[in-house]
């Protein structure tokens, strides 16, 4: 069955910032880990590009993607990647376009996504359960239905950061079997409390909890950050947008590891012994969102942007070592 027609472009948040830090040069190849709507593709494309690689694990966003950046497969100009962008060394290299000069990821859900109730990511939209980016595994629904209930306690408290996980994660059990996000939804604000004119809504924790935790989407990023530091030339560029503290503190810490910006000693702690060379440099401060961006775009609140340069030190491995 093909692909449903594109809808009017999306615009990634902060794009403008994105750009800045990718600094894309005439003919440089750079890859979108996180497709979605085409938005950051579309843009590294017009800023001169020679070629994007663009990942994404959910295989309607890589349907779509010839209809959303028309004539750039045609043209060899856009390569479309059915796969997680943790997998991006592995997938550039059996294609031989490694390395590449500049990497950018949008974290989380896509606004696509979002906009799809059927996807079930939305408590704004009633639809299904589901929850799944790559529409394969365990569906939320699946989850909130046989999952003990101290185990949904803890989703909701670690990836959600909500304070009274365990009353939400009661009621849910309580009210099973849920099969529709409309129905979560009561089930959530009926167990924190839920009136008009609330700045956020209370449901907003536990669907991102039980999105992040069905998706691995924390393990997702470390292991996308380590890819990333892999496939990149010396020089090559980093731009990160998380959309929670989660996410950005991941970020956060990766790039201040790699970049060497450790803690010195003191006479009460000895100077830590000296790591591998630094694999990052030019750590730039966050960047978020304008106030002009978020009356136009209201979902790009919570938005941070990271950048890095990569040095030509070796790329480190899971334990910190420089790779032989």
């Amino acid at each position: 069955m093909s692909a449903p027609a594109a809808a009017i472009p999306h615009i990634p948040v902060l794009l403008d910032a994105v750009l800045a830090g990718l600094s894309i040069q005439t003919g440089e190849t750079h890859v979108d880990g996180t497709f979605g709507a085409g938005g950051y593709t579309r843009a590294m494309l017009g800023a001169g590009a020679g070629r994007v690689i663009a990942f994404d694990r959910d295989p309607d966003a890589i349907a779509r993607g010839p209809s959303l950046v028309p004539d750039a497969v045609d043209e060899g100009r856009l390569v479309l990647v059915h796969e997680r962008f943790s997998q991006m060394d592995r997938a550039l290299e059996e294609r031989g376009l490694a390395p590449v000069d500049g990497v950018a990821l949008d974290i989380g859900v896509s606004s696509m996504q979002l906009d799809e109730a059927e996807r079930g990511f939305s408590f704004g939209k009633d639809g299904p359960l589901d929850m799944r980016m790559s529409r394969a595994g365990e569906s939320a629904a699946d989850f909130l239905n046989h999952a003990e209930e101290a185990e949904i306690a803890r989703v909701i408290r670690d990836y959600g950061e909500e304070p009274r996980a365990r009353a939400v994660a009661r009621a849910i059990v309580a009210a099973r079997p849920l099969t529709r996000t409309a129905e979560l939804a009561a089930v959530v604000r009926k167990a924190l409390g839920h009136h008009k004119g609330m700045k956020t809504d209370p449901a907003t924790r536990t669907f991102q909890a039980i999105r992040i935790h069905l998706n691995a989407e924390l393990d997702e990023l470390e292991a996308g950050l380590r890819a990333a530091e892999r496939v990149l030339r010396p020089g090559g560029r980093l731009a990160v947008v998380t959309f929670h503290s989660l996410e950005d503190r991941i970020v956060k810490r990766f790039l201040k590891s790699r970049s060497g910006a450790l803690p010195g000693g003191s006479r009460h702690l000895p100077e830590a012994r000296s790591g591998p060379p630094p694999s990052f440099e030019k750590v730039a401060k966050p960047v978020s969102p304008s106030e002009a961006e978020l009356h136009s775009n209201p979902r790009a609140r919570s938005a941070r942007l990271r950048t890095a340069v990569r040095t030509d030190a070796p790329a480190w491995d899971q334990q910190g070592e420089s790779k032989q």
